[in-house]
């Protein structure tokens, strides 16, 4: 499983999906930032994801990003974790 700091990551680098509370996201919104739920992201990955792009999956824990990225990865996405 890729891994990468939140300070590493920038926009150019791919779409960023945060999976934490939406409180959160508006005071560390970066450009590039999508915030999406947990659930959303996972039962709809298909209409979010395309296998040709790279994705970067941040949460304020780190467990369900780690949890995410997981799965997509053993789906064929490219995926990393950012973690705080």
């Amino acid at each position: 499983m890729k891994r990468i700091a939140y300070q590493d990551y920038h926009a150019s680098m791919g779409t960023l999906f945060d999976l934490g509370d939406l409180d959160v996201f508006e005071k560390r919104k970066k450009e590039g930032c999508i915030h999406i739920s947990y659930d959303e992201l996972m039962l709809h990955y298909r209409e979010y994801l395309r296998k040709d792009r790279p994705y970067f999956i941040l949460c304020t824990k780190g467990i369900h990003s780690k949890r995410a990225v997981a799965i997509l990865e053993y789906y064929g996405y490219d995926v990393t974790q950012v973690y705080l």
